[in-house]
């Protein structure tokens, strides 16, 4: 059994389950478990994601340089991961971002089908921005991905 998780609970989780089964081999990314399958010169991890600047979509801003978010001037509290989530969405509102996109653009690997990491975060997400009055919106395309709806003015 092989677990490749960038999330400590997930692995936590799978060890718990799984550890009476056998040999369970537990990553916390792809580049950890080449490593362990195939031993020798060490290969190039991926580029991490570009660094985006400010995001400007309506009265949203988002600028993950400067770890800030806001909506109608005032500062949003989220995370690293929300603000890398958000500035992607926002970068193209109203366009649906599929979970592999995402996946590559905000974790900057490669997704293997599991979109429960990313489910969390958007959960989160959008628990945060509901505390906004009129405020962005992240909506579900079922089976394909997310896209922002951000109202106007």
């Amino acid at each position: 059994m092989v677990c490749v998780s960038a999330d400590v609970s997930v692995r936590e989780r799978v060890v718990r389950r799984l550890d009476d089964l056998g040999p369970v081999v537990i990553c916390a990314d792809l580049a950890e478990l080449r490593a362990m399958l195939f031993p020798g010169p060490p290969v190039p991890a991926p580029a991490p994601p570009p660094e985006q600047g400010p995001v400007h979509c309506g009265d949203l801003l988002v600028d993950p340089a400067r770890h800030l978010v806001t909506w109608r001037g005032e500062p949003l509290a989220l995370t690293r991961l929300e603000r890398e989530l958000l500035a992607r969405l926002a970068g193209d509102p109203g366009a649906v971002w599929s979970y592999e996109r995402i996946f590559g653009s905000v974790w900057g690997g490669t997704w293997l089908g599991d979109a429960a990491i990313l489910h969390s975060a958007v959960k989160r997400l959008r628990r945060k921005l509901r505390e906004v009055a009129g405020g962005p919106q992240v909506q579900t395309v079922r089976g394909v991905g997310y896209r922002l709806a951000v109202p106007r003015g």
